[in-house]
Formats: C-alpha cells, sequence, structure tokens
C-alpha cells in the first residue's frame, strides 16, 4: 500500500510518499541519511516536523502505521546524528503551538509562525506579549516574513508595513530567515516542486532598504548581547503608546535602541530602556537606518522614559554612543 504525504486537516499532498515513522527501520534509515547530509553541511530544515510526533502521527494514520513505539521520532534520530556532529542545526518547520515540543526533542530551533501571524494581522500589544516567552523558548524561534509556504511578503503586507516588521524580525534573539527573492520584493509564490517562475522586475527601493537593514544588524551584539524588552508609557487620553513596541540589546559598550510602530496612524510614548548603568551620562542616539541623530540623557532614558514620536509603520534604530555626563565644580 502506498499513501500520499498529508497533515490530517487538509487534503493530502499529490507529490510527497508518506514513509512510516513508527518503522524501526526507517527511523534508522533516516538518521543514516542524515548523518551523510551532516558531513556536507551545517544543519537541515524538517518540513512539517511536527507530523512525525507520536501521537499526531497516530491520530493521522491510526492502525495504519501500526503500535506506537515507545519512543519519539525525534528522541531517537537527532541524538544519533548529533553524536557525531554535536554542531549540526535541526531547524523545524512547526505550527499548533508545538514548538517547545519539538524544541525538548532536540530542535535547534523551530519556525515562530505565531509571531507571523500576529504581524500580519494581531494587534501591536500581542506582538509585544509574545516576546515576553521565557528565554529559553524564544531565543530558538526562528523570525521571518515568508517561506516557501506562506505568501510572499511584498504581496501580504503594504511597503511601510513590510519595513516595520523587517525591522521587528532581524533584531529578535533567535534566528532569522530571508527567504529568496523576498529582498527583491517577489509577489509570486510558485511551488516548490515548479522548476520555473515569472520574471518580476526586483523592487530597488526595498532592496536598498533591506541592505541597509542587513548591514545594520552585522554586529555581534545581536547574537551574543543581552536582548530586553522595553518599557513604553502612555497618558491618560492617548493610548497610541500600545502600537509601539520596543526592545534593547547591549554587549559590553555596545547598545542599541530599537522602536518600532506596527500600526497605520502615528503613535506616541515614552520608552524606558534597562540600562541602569548610564544615568550618569549623555546618550547620543544615531539612527542607523535613517541617519537622524538625537542626545537625550540616561537618567531620562532610565527613569520615566525618552519620547518617541513615529509615523504610521515608522521605526528607530538607534546604536547608542554613551559620553559621561561632566561633574560641574560647585562655585565657591
Amino acid at each position: 500500500m502506498i499513501a500520499c504525504g498529508r497533515d490530517p486537516y487538509f487534503p493530502a499532498w499529490p507529490d510527497v510518499l508518506q514513509l512510516n515513522a513508527f518503522s524501526p527501520g526507517l527511523r534508522q534509515a533516516a538518521a543514516e541519511t542524515l548523518l551523510s547530509i551532516a558531513d556536507q553541511s551545517d544543519g537541515v530544515r524538517c518540513d512539517m516536523a511536527m507530523l512525525l510526533l507520536n501521537p499526531v502521527f497516530e491520530g493521522t494514520w491510526g492502525r495504519r502505521a501500526g503500535p506506537r513505539p515507545p519512543t519519539e521520532y525525534w528522541r531517537e534520530v537527532i541524538p544519533a546524528v548529533k553524536q557525531s556532529h554535536p554542531d549540526f542545526l535541526f531547524m523545524a518547520e512547526a505550527y499548533w503551538d508545538l514548538e517547545w515540543e519539538l524544541q525538548q526533542q532536540g530542535f535547534d530551533f523551530c519556525y515562530d509562525k505565531r509571531l507571523y501571524d500576529r504581524l500580519e494581522h494581531d494587534a501591536p500589544e500581542s506582538v509585544r506579549l509574545h516576546l515576553c516567552a521565557d528565554p529559553a523558548y524564544r531565543n530558538k524561534l526562528v523570525r521571518f516574513l515568508e517561506n516557501h509556504d506562506e505568501p510572499r511578503a511584498a504581496a501580504v503586507f503594504s511597503p511601510a508595513q513590510e519595513r516595520a516588521a523587517a525591522v521587528v524580525i532581524a533584531t529578535l534573539p533567535g534566528a532569522r530567515l530571508f527567504h529568496e527573492g523576498q529582498l527583491e520584493g517577489r509577489k509570486v509564490r510558485p511551488p516548490v516542486f515548479l522548476g520555473r517562475r515569472p520574471d518580476e522586475r526586483a523592487d530597488e527601493g526595498l532592496s536598498a532598504f533591506y541592505a541597509k537593514l542587513l548591514q545594520a544588524i552585522n554586529n555581534p551584539v545581536f547574537r551574543d548581547g543581552e536582548w530586553s524588552l522595553c518599557d513604553r508609557t502612555g497618558w491618560p487620553d492617548n493610548p497610541s503608546y500600545l502600537n509601539l513596541v520596543s526592545w534593547t540589546w547591549a554587549k559590553d559598550d555596545t547598545r542599541y535602541l530599537i522602536v518600532v510602530n506596527l500600526s497605520d496612524r502615528t503613535a506616541q510614548a515614552r520608552v524606558r530602556a534597562p540600562w541602569n548603568d548610564a544615568k550618569d551620562e549623555t546618550l547620543r542616539l544615531i539612527d542607523g537606518l535613517s541617519d537622524a541623530t538625537f542626545e537625550r540623557s540616561g537618567s531620562e532614558l532610565q527613569g520615566e522614559g525618552i519620547y518617541i514620536e513615529l509615523g504610521p509603520w515608522g521605526f528607530h534604530f538607534f546604536r547608542c554612543e554613551r559620553h559621561r555626563v561632566p561633574i560641574m565644580a560647585a562655585a565657591a
């Protein structure tokens, strides 16, 4: 009997052959194949990885799969590869809020589909709440705006919205995924099994933006630094601060402050950074994406927060230069 692979909530994929994840022979063969791949590359992306979890596979295939094995598929396959290739990366495409479970079973990173959905159509506050997750979980998520299964970002988001969302996914902890064609603004998503695609004129403005953004995040602080979510507050008659999300990166004397307006209206807020060691300093805030420069006191940034106003889908990408405030001698 031959079966086509399937997601239990959708029709079967006519061009994918389903193998039995409960079979010991299949698990051994998969490990051997992955060992061969690990000899040649740095990692693999595992498509629809949650479909091979024992309860999911059993629920999809029932008695056709045979008895459920005592161990999970990934708990067998991943350690078999990591034993000889400990730095080989496993990335899971994951849905149904099963990212944490897959991380526990050995995956180094899992797709953050929840963030993608919230950036596309949820309120900005839902994005901020999503980022409050435990570091052990959030640091192993893959942030993206498009992949081979999702519509092209340029076809889903307005130009301004895509730029704001790109600043978000590029400056969060975890892995960042930029899909082939995304930087040029392609809008047609051809099927992965099709070896051709239509010609599309590159969006030169978008390409220039992405080039500047990628250059801006090419700093060790965005890989090895400490990430912190910022508090932001508003006023009783102005709740627009809820449309802003903000965070910082810090490593030694390198500091960055990111603020993004995830709405189609102007927003104001006071943004406070957790930099207690900068309260006696003057901070020069240099926006790496617009070249704008501001000076603010560290005590203001750490205290009531600095005033921020951003237009629809606006953002600041501040690199912070620190200068100690001179101590004035008392008058005689």
